[in-house]
């Protein structure tokens, strides 16, 4: 709004002094075609001098006030400038540095989750084997009480084999010694 105005300002005085150097350029016109065709007096020449000197120093006055009311109007336009772009780059660099500040922090939280994700496989694995440990170690349990059974089992045999065995050795001992006796009883039958 302020910009608004000011532009508004900027043509009215530029109006104004481009009126008062189009009026400084009629009044020089004005006195610059004399006529010394006659005998004036030396007071109206003089005067007549003096007026086309005013003429002069008014136009001069109002050209240099035109370029300088321009040159100030850039210099205005380049400050505002120059302050748009030191707001804009404060804007940039505290925008920069949250999304920097946004970023290490989803950085580290990332490396934490990752950390905390391998740590979790760690423990599943470990878990896993604990659990793995314990299954063979029952398993191991019960092949040592399966061998255990199956060596007690084959040492009962093994006795009673023996035992078998001995008394086979006795019946065949009785069938040779009283093998005459019952022999002919047993083929009468």
């Amino acid at each position: 709004m302020l910009a608004q105005q000011a532009h508004l300002y900027f043509f009215l005085i530029m109006g104004v002094l481009v009126l008062f150097l189009l009026e400084a350029i009629r009044e020089m016109r004005k006195y610059s075609n004399t006529d010394n065709s006659g005998e004036v007096h030396l007071n109206v020449e003089m005067q007549h001098s003096m007026r086309l000197f005013r003429a002069q120093r008014n136009f001069y006055i109002s050209g240099f006030a035109i370029f300088l009311v321009l040159v100030i109007r850039k210099l205005v336009q380049l400050i505002s400038a120059q302050a748009n772009l030191l707001a804009q780059s404060e804007a940039s660099m505290k925008q920069a540095q949250s999304a920097t500040a946004a970023a290490r922090s989803l950085l580290t939280e990332k490396t934490d989750k990752a950390k905390e994700a391998t740590e979790d496989s760690t423990l599943n694995e470990l878990n896993k084997l604990k659990e793995r440990v314990q299954e063979l170690t029952s398993e191991l349990n019960r092949e040592k009480k399966d061998k255990e059974a199956v060596k007690s089992q084959a040492e009962s045999l093994n006795r009673e084999y023996d035992r078998l065995t001995e008394e086979y050795s006795k019946l065949q001992k009785q069938i040779t010694i009283g093998g005459g006796a019952k022999g002919a009883s047993i083929k009468h039958d």
